[in-house]
This record gives structure tokens, C-alpha cells and sequence, in this order.
């Protein structure tokens, strides 16, 4: 682990709470306000002039601020980036909308797929063409690249993507015909395949790189504002942003590659995750991260999460795989679907209740936040259950309007339940909760893994109010509820190493592989990655990481196979090939003799160590509760009488039994009737199940 700095500040914006950690060497102060949805940049500003004046700091006292953001995936989603244009290879403009030639859905016949990143009419096709082993068929044509460039100057485009055939093995055309777009263009982002996504498969080659174009301008604004203001604020630090990867980078690094950063909160979060499973001895997790917007589900092996080099965004039909823009970048592979604290309750056109994916958001929020919010959603029905105290939600900095939050269930959930408003919040508790676990179970069976056996892990500010009700659908007996779980994303953003993956395609079969020029390209994607990492450590040392992606000739996927850190040499191919044939095997049980083998894309990581979690005394927080309080809650058997313990009063050791509510600032837990609460010397709260499924999960 390397040296932590003495005090640091990690901050994730979320789609309804932004969240803040400031840790000193002794302590652990937390803050969360609403996002400032408008103004994303001022939210930040907000929350630290909160969290610096709780820790007595000025901003030369900070030695580093890490920042995750869900701006570049609201803008994929919300289709908020800037006007882009496509230049690709002449006769290809279409890919973006033929994409794969796969269905979703193989008996719909009415099938519809999200809409292109780029419109057709800002496509463009240009004449060039490089083979597939990079040697040039067709010179690029500079004169009609500039006049496309003309072109996009009258259309008002703001970005341009450039991806061209085989690229990843000869980016020469396309590094000209950007160096032309900014002849003709100065000031309008570039974004280039053979930069952002050097691999084959060219629908998502090239959608990841319109992804990137598309959030740049947007993202390097943002970024730029931002860094401007800390240091004209008196902030000296280095400043560093999250990755989808779960890793750390500069600034400038996240300016060129924005579309990393698509699930840099989520991923904190699952870091954060890893991080209690160690300390916790658990083998198999399932991460449980629910905000006021998103539940985010990610399993976690032996303290490493689900890691892939494809994430796919902005799906048209909720769980289905195929629904939406496939893009390749490192990711921390996860599940988040609409189903936060914020998510609207309605009934559908069928008369039925449902629930999101639609989210309240920040502005108006809730209707209980009275902030002009009028529809009802989840927060407002665990405020109508009684499971949340109107008088001390955020540790009573919000009050709560438990009379408008009644008067919109009775207008708007009448139909179906009249005045019954105990029944309708049930009821959108048991939808929200029933889509988690669908998710979680549709994650696990496409992994090949079992999710009873694993320890839930809750965290985000809604996640322990459901979390036994989860635990119960899915067969799971052991929750953890961590320290400082409503900002669990944000200390593990404090947690997260600097590193960066440089991944490139160059299909070689293994037993004709050109060992000298293997190594060559494995020499410049290290220097390449090391050049990102290396400034960001300050003299701490890097480590490196290879990986190969193979596959039997014919087959359509590949699967990672671990390769050593050194120059290559004949005498390895054997042991290469032994490697590749054991994890095939204990994949799926099974080889295939006499078959050729081939790798098609390379991996090389450059990190530095993780930060250890520290031991901190979490700074204590305002009014604590009483000891001895009951309130009553209602559950699906009726209203049961509920044992309220204030955290900061547990002490290691002590059960807590089920009914029963453990309040913190941040968060609620609720110990439903068969779980028993117990504080772990760790901190954690630990919650197991002691009695056998109840019925009503209450």
C-alpha cells in the first residue's frame, strides 16, 4: 500500500445526492447535499465549504482531492452532448446503425433499438482503406477529409469522432485526418478509434469513439471549470478523477478519454466493497449500492469485483443484455438500473403499479422533501411505513412533509388503493426491491454464479432500508451494513489505485507468433500507460500487469490469459498455450483438441498500490437519539413495534433484534423480524438472519 496523504477528500455527484469524505490522519468527517443538478461544478464547491468547515480546514491544509461524476453517463443517457460528426471509411457510415446485425429480442417483431449516437446526416463517408494486417489499400484522401471538415464548420458541430477500417492496426489515416479536422476546425474536440478504442469489432469501435467525441466537449468544460476554481480557491493538491475501471487519473488524461469515466461512482462504490470483503473474510459478495437515483449490483470474488472491457449504456428495455450502446472500455462490471430512493411511483397504462425507472432526481426530489416534488416515490413510502422519522432525516437537517407525501399517494395511487396509503407504499417497496433482486439474479445466472451463498454487502444512503428485505428474496443470510455507508462510494474513491489499461488488437495465431514485433507493440502500450500513470504518483513506484484475450480459431469470444512482464521469446509459446488451455478448461470443462489457438487483443495495466482503509473515529454526529425510543412501522401482517438505536450509542458486541431501526445521519437500517444487528469490532454493522425467511420481510 503506498503513503497516504495526510488529509484528502474524496467527492461522488450523484444523480440526487452529492456526497463528500474528508479523512485526516485520526478522523473521518462525511457530508451530503442534494446535487446541483443545473451547475453540477457549484455542487462540489457547495459540499466542500460544508465538510471543510466541519473539520476546521482551509483548502492548503487538502494533500489530495479525488472526484468521481455521473456527467459523462447522464449525458450518453439524457442525450445531452454536444453536435457530433462521424468520419469513417468510405461505404461504411452505416455501422453505427446496422451494429452488430444481432437481435435482442429474436420474436419481437416490432424490435427497436436506441437511436444512433450521430445522425446520418452528420456520418461521413471518406475514401481511404488500410487491410487488416495495416498495410495501405487506398491513400486517405486529404482534399475531401477538408471539405467534410468545411462542412461540419456550416452544420455547427462542435465534435468530431474519426474511425476508420482496421485502424487499431495502422492508425496513420486516422492520425492525419484529425490533424486536418484541426487545421480546418481549431477549438472543436477530435476524438480518434486508434486512440480511444484500438480494437477490432468495428460497430463498437466506433460507437465508443462517438461516445468519447459526443461527452468531450462537455466533460473537458466541466473539467476545466473546475480545476480553475480549486485553484483559485487556494487548493494546491493534485487533483484526480475515477474511473470506470475503478482506478484513479489525472485531469488531463480525463479530459481526452472522457468516456472512461461513464460508471466512475458505481465503481467507487464496488472498490469500496472489495475493500470491507477482505476485511470481513468474505469469499462471495454481492455489492448493494442504492442511491437516491440508481441500485447499482456488482459480485465480488475472493475481495475482487467482476472486472470487463465491455459496459453497455442507455438500454431501451430494462435487464435486456443487447438493449443498448455497447461500448469498450475497462470497467468494473456492474448492474444499475433505475431504482433508487428517488424513483417514481405511478400506474401504468395497464392499471398496475410500477415503479422507475424515472427518478425524482435532486430537483424537485421527493415530494417529502418539499421541494416542489409531487409524485410519489420510494423515499416517500418508507417515510409513510414509518421507517424513516420525518423530524430526523439527514440527522435533522432536512425535515420531512409527511402530510404532502399522504396527499399525492391519495391522488395519484387511488385508483388502485383509494385511500389505503400503509398498502400502496408497501407496495412500491415490494416492486423496487423485487427489481433489485431480478437484477441481482440475471448478473449471477449470466456469470455462471450462485447468489445464496454470498454476503450482502449494503451501502448508499437507501440501501439498509431494503436491505433485508433483498437478503430475504434472494436466499442470502448475512448482510454488512459498512461504516459510513451512505457514502460508500466516495471513501472508495479514497481507496482506488492511479492506474490505467492500454488495450490494442493485433490478431496473431499462437503457433506463428512474431515474437519481435509482439514486443515492440507491448513496449509502446507500457510506455503508454506509464506515461499516464507515473506523473500522477509522484516518485511511487508502478507495477505492470499483462493480459492476452484468446480464443480457438472460429470462435466468436475470447478469455483473458494472464502473460509475464518481460520481452518475449519462442521458448514462451508453449507455456502460453498451457495457460490458455487450463482456463479454457476450467471455464467450461471442457477442450478443444487439435484446434488452432489465437490472440486478439493485448492488455498491459500500469498502477500504483491501493490505498489502505484507514481506522478512523467517524466525527460524531449532531443530536444523537435517545436510547429506548419504539416507534411503530407498518409491514405487510400490520404495524409492529420497532426498537430505534442510534449507531454512535452501539457498542461492540451488542444485538440489536429484529424488528428494530438503527439510525445514523445518513442512512437507515432496518433490522426486519428474523435478522439480529450486531456491532463487529471493525466498526461494520453485521446482520444475520436467525430465524428462519419471514413472510412479510418485516
Amino acid at each position: 500500500m503506498t503513503t497516504i496523504p495526510a488529509t484528502r477528500i474524496g467527492i461522488d455527484i450523484g444523480g440526487t445526492f452529492t456526497d463528500a469524505v474528508l479523512e485526516t490522519e485520526t478522523r473521518r468527517f462525511t457530508a451530503k447535499v442534494l446535487t446541483n443538478a443545473a451547475n453540477p461544478e457549484q455542487g462540489v464547491f457547495d459540499i466542500l465549504k460544508v465538510i471543510m468547515a466541519q473539520a476546521g480546514c482551509v483548502p492548503a491544509d487538502i494533500a489530495l482531492v479525488v472526484h468521481g461524476t455521473t456527467l459523462a453517463t447522464n449525458a450518453l443517457i439524457e442525450r445531452k452532448g454536444a453536435k457530433t460528426a462521424f468520419l469513417t471509411t468510405s461505404g461504411h457510415r452505416d455501422v453505427l446503425e446496422i451494429r452488430d446485425e444481432g437481435r435482442f429480442d429474436l420474436y419481437d417483431l416490432d424490435i427497436e433499438y436506441s437511436a444512433a449516437l450521430v445522425p446520418r446526416n452528420l456520418r461521413f463517408g471518406i475514401r481511404e482503406r488500410m487491410a487488416a494486417n495495416g498495410e495501405t489499400m487506398i491513400p486517405l484522401d486529404e482534399e475531401q477529409v477538408r471539405e467534410v471538415a468545411r462542412a461540419c464548420r456550416g452544420l455547427g458541430v462542435e465534435a468530431i469522432a474519426i474511425g476508420f477500417l482496421h485502424s487499431y492496426a495502422n492508425e496513420s489515416n486516422e492520425v492525419r485526418a484529425r490533424a486536418i479536422v484541426e487545421e480546418e476546425l481549431p477549438g472543436v474536440e477530435v476524438s480518434i478509434s486508434a486512440e480511444v478504442s484500438p480494437e477490432i469489432r468495428e460497430y463498437e469501435r466506433f460507437l465508443t469513439t462517438c461516445a468519447n467525441a459526443y461527452i468531450q466537449p462537455k466533460m473537458s468544460s466541466y473539467l476545466s471549470r473546475l480545476e480553475t476554481r480549486l485553484h483559485a480557491d487556494g487548493f494546491r493538491c493534485p487533483i484526480l478523477l475515477v474511473l470506470s475501471s475503478g482506478a484513479l487519473t489525472t485531469v488531463e488524461t480525463s479530459r481526452r478519454f472522457p468516456v472512461r469515466l461513464v460508471e466512475s461512482g458505481p465503481a467507487g462504490g464496488a472498490v469500496y466493497a472489495a475493500q470491507i470483503a477482505a476485511e470481513s473474510a468474505s469469499r462471495e459478495v454481492l455489492a448493494f449500492d442504492m442511491g437516491g437515483t440508481t441500485a447499482k449490483i456488482c459480485l465480488i470474488d475472493d475481495a475482487r469485483p467482476e472486472r470487463s472491457h465491455n459496459f453497455e449504456v442507455a438500454r431501451n428495455q430494462r435487464h435486456v443484455a443487447g438493449s443498448g450502446w455497447p461500448i469498450k472500455i475497462p470497467v468494473i462490471e456492474l448492474v444499475e438500473i433505475g431504482a433508487g430512493g428517488g424513483s417514481i411511483a405511478s400506474i401504468n397504462d395497464m392499471g398496475h403499479l410500477s415503479v422507475g425507472p424515472q427518478s425524482a432526481g435532486s430537483s424537485p426530489g421527493p415530494v417529502c422533501y418539499a421541494r416542489g416534488g409531487t409524485r410519489p416515490t420510494v423515499t416517500d413510502a418508507n417515510l409513510v411505513t414509518e421507517l424513516l422519522d420525518a423530524d430526523y432525516f439527514a440527522g435533522g437537517t432536512v425535515k420531512l412533509d409527511r402530510a404532502a407525501t399522504l396527499g399525492a399517494f391519495r391522488r395519484d395511487l387511488q385508483s388502485i388503493f383509494g385511500d389505503d396509503v400503509h398498502t400502496a407504499a408497501l407496495g412500491i417497496r415490494e416492486i423496487v426491491v423485487e427489481n433489485m433482486a431480478q437484477a441481482a439474479r440475471i448478473h449471477a445466472v449470466e456469470k455462471g454464479k450462485s447468489i445464496t451463498s454470498r454476503t450482502l454487502i449494503a451501502f448508499g444512503g437507501g440501501a439498509p432500508l431494503h436491505a433485508c428485505h433483498l437478503a430475504d428474496k434472494l436466499g442470502i443470510d448475512r448482510i454488512i451494513i459498512p461504516s459510513g455507508a451512505s457514502v460508500g462510494s466516495a471513501i472508495g474513491f479514497l481507496l482506488a489505485p492511479i492506474a490505467y489499461e492500454v488495450l490494442r488488437s493485433g490478431r496473431y495465431a499462437l503457433d506463428e507468433l512474431p515474437v519481435g514485433q509482439v514486443n515492440t507493440m507491448l513496449a509502446s502500450m507500457s510506455a503508454a500507460a506509464r506515461a499516464v500513470v507515473e506523473p500522477a504518483l509522484y516518485g511511487a513506484p508502478a507495477a505492470e500487469t499483462r493480459q492476452i484475450f484468446m480464443r480457438y480459431v472460429g470462435q466468436g469470444y475470447e478469455i483473458p490469459v494472464a502473460l509475464p512482464v518481460r520481452p518475449l521469446t519462442p521458448a514462451d509459446i508453449p507455456m502460453i498455450e498451457k495457460s490458455f488451455v487450463a482456463e479454457y478448461e476450467r471455464l467450461f470443462s471442457r477442450t478443444v483438441p487439435l484446434a488452432r489457438i489465437e490472440i486478439l487483443t493485448w492488455s498491459v495495466l500500469v498502477s500504483g498500490a491501493g490505498q489502505a482503509r484507514r481506522d478512523l473515529l467517524n466525527a460524531v454526529e449532531a443530536a444523537p437519539m435517545p436510547p429506548g425510543l419504539t416507534r411503530m412501522v407498518i409491514t405487510e401482517s400490520g404495524s409492529v413495534s420497532a426498537e430505534i438505536h442510534h449507531r454512535v450509542n452501539l457498542r461492540v458486541g451488542s444485538a440489536v433484534i429484529g424488528p428494530a431501526l438503527i439510525v445514523e445521519e445518513g442512512t437507515t437500517l432496518f433490522v426486519a423480524r428474523g435478522f439480529t444487528a450486531t456491532l463487529a469490532p471493525s466498526g461494520h454493522v453485521e446482520c444475520i438472519r436467525t430465524e428462519p425467511k419471514a413472510a412479510d420481510h418485516g
